[in-house]
């Protein structure tokens, strides 16, 4: 019964917190048993099954409780194979999300060298607009764990196609994560490719391209601040900090020690 396996896949995690707890009683439980559910209810029939298996596996990597091993030779292939152009379409869209999901929770090599060229044939899918929106709306996300040189080499030349898509939503989606890309770039390219990029966005046909376009201003100019002497930096959960001086920290003024800017794609 389906019930009975999406019951299974909620139990897995605190299962594998306790046998973790537990280890010298349990060295190999979770490895030997467990994970091989996991990983075989990723590719089940039913829908709410593979939802379950899919946000078990993220709670797993979330609390470091996967090995890397694990992760490039079991959960990566699987992934790979589901996000495979001749896939079937919804387990393409849901293989595509979770790559994103768990590349922040991944070391730098492993999603540069295993999930990063699957992502860039994903960002061009003619076929499913909605794997090119998921890879629109998590693209800052993807620039952050791989970092810039990466992100120059691969990834900016398909965000220049994300944001001249035919659909507007791709663009919208690309204007609302412009911020977190731009960060992740050099100031170089920034200025000379970034800086047009974003006004042809701010200068769009669609006004909801527009307007997230128009949000996204304060935080994309943001970016070209020294962040030594302006204290502007990213925090984990995607939003826009400023660092307070070593002179404000030491003045008795009134005045907040820290304020945080809301990115927009932190709201997406």
């Amino acid at each position: 019964e389906p019930t009975v396996r999406t019951e299974l896949m909620e139990q897995i995690p605190p299962i594998a917190i306790f046998l973790q707890e537990s280890r010298p009683n349990f060295p190999t439980a979770f490895f030997e048993y467990l994970m091989p559910i996991v990983v075989r209810y990723l590719t089940d029939v039913n829908n709410q099954v593979r939802k379950a298996g899919q946000e078990a596996l993220l709670i797993l990597l979330e609390q470091d409780l996967v090995a890397q091993s694990d992760i490039e030779n079991k959960v990566c292939p699987i992934l790979l194979d589901l996000s495979a152009p001749d896939s079937d379409d919804e387990y393409k869209v849901e293989a595509v999300n979770i790559i994103c999901k768990m590349a922040s929770m991944l070391s730098r090599t492993t999603v540069e060298h295993m999930l990063l060229p699957r992502f860039c044939e994903l960002c061009s899918d003619g076929k499913l607009f909605q794997v090119r929106k998921i890879c629109a709306a998590n693209f800052g996300d993807i620039c952050n764990a791989v970092g810039q040189e990466a992100t120059e080499r691969l990834l900016i030349p398909k965000f220049f196609e994300l944001c001249s898509d035919s659909v507007w939503g791709m663009r919208k989606a690309c204007a609302e994560c412009f911020m977190a890309v731009s960060y992740t770039t050099s100031p170089e390219v920034r200025r000379s490719k970034l800086s047009p990029l974003f006004i042809s966005l701010i200068s769009d046909t669609c006004r909801w391209v527009r307007q997230a376009a128009f949000q996204s201003l304060g935080p994309f100019i943001s970016t070209f601040a020294n962040p030594s002497s302006a204290g502007l930096y990213i925090r984990e959960d995607g939003t826009l900090s400023i660092r307070p001086s070593a002179q404000d920290v030491n003045s008795s003024s009134c005045q907040p020690n820290n304020v945080t800017l809301m990115s927009p794609s932190a709201n997406a």
